[in-house]
């Protein structure tokens, strides 16, 4: 089986980044995985402009994401951060109208390069964004997945219900049609790696736990 690195989406990566939504023509039209960053009259519509976009973005530190490296090529990535810094949602008004408290992440996009599809990337995917969570501070974590009752779907942009149960989240409720929001507490993580246990850090865990039920 093949050892897949997790890496975060940086200046540092974003060459590797590129060269997989290039591989790919853009993703989604062209997208260039900014669709959840911005609202319709922010949108650039073009290849081009979503690409320097995203670059942009990702210089200023405002646009996170896992990357799936085999080797030197990066192969997957799972976007996530703060509902500021992805505010565009699918169903976002019935979302917003069932609301009781914001998560701190939220998981918007996960895409695998079509010849790592199958293999068990998607699930590395989601791993390492929320381990990139836990180093970031954890918190509250929402996945907006596509509930397909266990049928086949051409298009998968958010994984699936399925997939975000096996990573310890928890159902809440329908999100238009054949999608859902589902939730998780990641802990935070300390300088060495092991789980926050400090006063401070219990009583943020214990709030935002409150909030996730």
């Amino acid at each position: 089986m093949t050892d897949y690195v997790i890496k975060p989406l940086d200046a540092t990566t974003w060459d590797a980044f590129a060269r997989l939504v290039e591989r790919h023509n853009g993703v989604f039209g062209g997208c260039w995985c900014t669709w959840f960053h911005t609202f319709q009259a922010e949108k650039t519509f073009t290849a081009e402009g979503n690409r320097a976009l995203k670059e942009r973005l990702v210089e200023e530190g405002r646009a996170h994401a896992a990357l799936v490296f085999d080797g030197d090529e990066a192969v997957a990535w799972c976007q996530y951060g703060t509902p500021e810094e992805l505010p565009n949602i699918h169903h976002r008004k019935e979302y917003e109208a069932a609301l009781d408290s914001p998560p701190d992440f939220r998981i918007t996009c996960i895409f695998v390069d079509k010849k790592y599809r199958r293999k068990g990337v998607t699930a590395a995917a989601l791993r390492g964004a929320v381990d990139l969570i836990a180093q970031a501070g954890g918190g509250v974590v929402e996945g907006y997945p596509h509930d397909t009752g266990g049928q086949k779907v051409s298009v998968l942009y958010n994984g699936t219900r399925s997939l975000y149960e096996r990573a310890g989240f928890s159902y809440l409720r329908p999100k238009g049609k054949r999608n859902c929001v589902m939730r998780r507490v990641v802990e935070a993580l300390g300088e060495a790696g092991s789980r926050s246990c400090s006063p401070r850090g219990a009583a943020r865990r214990a709030t935002r736990s409150s909030r996730a039920r």
